[in-house]
């Protein structure tokens, strides 16, 4: 289908495409199989100006917005979805400077992120507050210029990695939830180090630590905002990465289709190509018509989000649950399509399955988005009835 993409978000797809066949491609099985981190395709992204796209112009990025990042995104997932959840997530961690940070922030933190000289990373989850944000026991306490942070995140991506990291942790813990904050600390600070490196089911390239706080003094011009505001500052940040996710699913989606179709115009069965066969031909068929439907809603709402919409949680969290459902079936009925090579890990769809399916977990669970969904629908319908 033609989406009318400028052309520098055409440049952009064709850059990312060129890179994963010539960069990522040959090295995904063996960053899969050793949970190997990809250093040097981050420098090759840096390289081809791609942590530019969603940094603004004033602080050395390139300003393409939300349409940009996702479709990124979806091209570098097309091949390995470690990969692109590395590079993501960098996106993810800068979101907060960018929302809510002040210009002294931005300045400073920004500049370094667009050359893809640092990464960054984003510090909500903990042991026991997962789909609860609300949740969340880290603390912040004031103490004179600096605050004392003292607890651990759990499951971060890019933990390790990354040399920028926002952290939402308590600054009134009276409070609960509206005692949140925003806090930006860097690797090196005393009392901030790393936990274990979880050894994961899928998207293994990338990174997921634990980060652990113990009494680590963070300058108190490093708090995003004011203090109280960090959990709306989360989910402000989470809205606006969700379609990201999603793209990521439907380029996890795409890659599996296009394994399938190759695998089904050569392999040979009673004598005949097996996508001759109609069972087959249906499933092909509503693959590529779910995918579509998908990247659709994906492109819809980056474009939302680019043209300055005030609201937009309902419409991201559908792009989230619909594009991240459809990467699950679809990279399943791959695996069915490749039959007992697709069970095998020498075979991509395999990989792609596992990949697929943290994209229904992380940055919210389907199940948490279609509460979001419903109770946005249930507001819309109260407000009409008034």
């Amino acid at each position: 289908m033609h989406y009318h993409l400028p052309e520098d978000i055409l440049a952009i797809r064709d850059l990312c495409a060129d890179i994963g066949r010539k960069h990522i491609r040959p090295v995904r099985e063996e960053l899969d199989r050793e949970n190997r981190f990809p250093t040097e395709i981050m420098k090759v992204l840096a390289d081809s100006d791609m942590f530019r796209i969603y940094i603004p112009e004033a602080y050395g990025g390139l300003g393409l917005g939300a349409l940009a990042l996702c479709i990124a995104a979806e091209e570098l997932s097309r091949v390995c979805a470690g990969v692109a959840t590395t590079y993501a997530a960098n996106a993810l961690g800068a979101m907060p400077i960018l929302l809510s940070g002040s210009e002294e922030q931005k300045k400073r933190f920004l500049p370094d992120l667009a050359d893809g000289r640092k990464l960054a990373a984003f510090a909500l989850t903990e042991p026991d507050a997962g789909s609860d944000a609300g949740g969340i026991r880290t603390k912040a306490i004031r103490d004179g210029d600096h605050y004392i942070l003292n607890g651990t995140k759990q499951w971060i991506t890019n933990g390790g990695e990354a040399k920028i990291y926002t952290v939402i942790a308590l600054t009134d813990p009276d409070r609960g939830p509206r005692g949140a904050s925003a806090l930006i600390v860097e690797d090196g600070t005393p009392g901030f180090s790393y936990g274990k490196k979880e050894d994961k089911m899928g998207i293994r390239a990338s990174a997921t630590r634990e980060l652990i706080f113990e009494d680590c003094r963070v300058p108190a011009e490093n708090l995003i905002g004011r203090e109280g505001t960090g959990f709306m500052v989360a989910m402000k940040t989470l809205d606006n990465s969700r379609p990201g996710v999603a793209a990521q699913a439907v380029g996890i989606a795409q890659g599996a289709l296009d394994e399938a179709m190759i695998y089904a115009s050569q392999r040979r069965q009673f004598g005949q190509r097996i996508d001759s066969f109609q069972g087959i031909q249906f499933m092909l068929a509503d693959m590529a018509t779910q995918i579509e439907a998908a990247r659709a809603l994906v492109y819809c709402v980056a474009r939302m989000i680019d043209g300055g919409a005030k609201k937009f949680e309902k419409e991201a969290a559908m792009a989230k649950v619909f594009a991240s459902d459809t990467a699950m079936r679809v990279t399943t009925d791959a695996v069915q399509i490749l039959g007992g090579y697709g069970y095998m890990k020498e075979y991509p769809v395999e990989k792609m399955m596992r990949d697929a399916k943290i994209t229904q977990i992380y940055e919210g669970t389907n199940q948490i988005q279609r509460n979001v969904i419903a109770s946005a629908l249930i507001r819309e319908t109260a407000s009409r009835e008034k």
